[in-house]
């Protein structure tokens, strides 16, 4: 996302507003609404909301249309930290930085240190790899999920929001979508965008340590479909499925 600071300046001196008019109805600062409205400064998505409530306009009219900006890392981090259900007090404090400092790393404004990314997804319970790369094709991810729901591109396209050629060029793995795009694909296809971005790394020594006929039965679609699903569960029902299995097995 790329919050359009010309925009917002035009916007606001068509209203009539001066800068501190704006950041009054906004409640910021005057020398931050007039950072963002130089690009100086890019502001978190409430503080973004304020800015368009005041200006009684829809957020989506501040951003600039036009390419798609990849899933980042902040994009990566943020996902997996609400997944895990942690707050940002939470992962800055178990990840030993301050709050300020991980928000900024969350909206991409800086780059942190490895042995900072190292501590993150300690925190997190994640391998490094998991925001650094998505160690697999999302584009063959995409393009299996949709097939097995039984949608064409156009179809997918149409309840999502974008448009079709975007899905083409996003399964032929010539686009990353924006994580605002990966959420609006998800959501039609009911998968976490954590499936897409998930890293591989791993996955064929678990699958080695299975007995072939289960592997053989991992790579059929419905079981996939499944498992699909599990990405989406809370962590009650991921319970009730396990005390399920244990349950089933005990019987058997």
């Amino acid at each position: 996302m790329r919050v359009c600071g010309k925009r917002i300046r035009e916007l606001r001196e068509e209203r009539g507003y001066s800068l501190q008019d704006l950041a009054s109805k906004a409640e910021v600062s005057v020398s931050y609404l007039s950072e963002i409205e130089r690009g100086a400064k890019k502001p978190s998505l409430k503080t973004l909301e304020r800015i368009a409530r005041a200006l009684n306009l829809p957020r989506e009219q501040l951003v600039e249309a036009g390419n798609e900006r990849g899933i980042t890392l902040g994009d990566r981090i943020r996902l997996l930290r609400e997944k895990r259900g942690k707050s940002l007090s939470t992962l800055a404090e178990e990840a030993g930085i301050s709050i300020s400092y991980l928000s900024e790393i969350e909206r991409g404004n800086v780059y942190p240190a490895i042995d900072t990314l190292k501590k993150i997804t300690a925190a997190l319970d994640v391998p490094l790899s998991a925001i650094i790369g998505t160690g697999g094709s999302l584009g063959h991810k995409l393009r299996q999920a949709r097939e097995e729901q039984g949608l064409t591109q156009a179809d997918l396209a149409r309840a999502a929001g974008v448009s079709a050629g975007l899905i083409g060029q996003i399964e032929q793995g010539k686009v990353q979508p924006s994580l605002k795009t990966l959420e609006k694909i998800g959501g039609v296809l009911n998968i976490s965008p954590c499936y897409f971005i998930a890293d591989d790394a791993g996955l064929d020594e678990v699958l080695n340590q299975m007995s072939p006929e289960v592997r053989r039965l991992l790579m059929e679609p419905k079981v996939q479909s499944v498992l699909r699903l599990v990405c989406n569960c809370t962590e009650d029902e991921l319970r009730f499925i396990l005390n399920f299995i244990q349950l089933y097995k005990r019987c058997h």
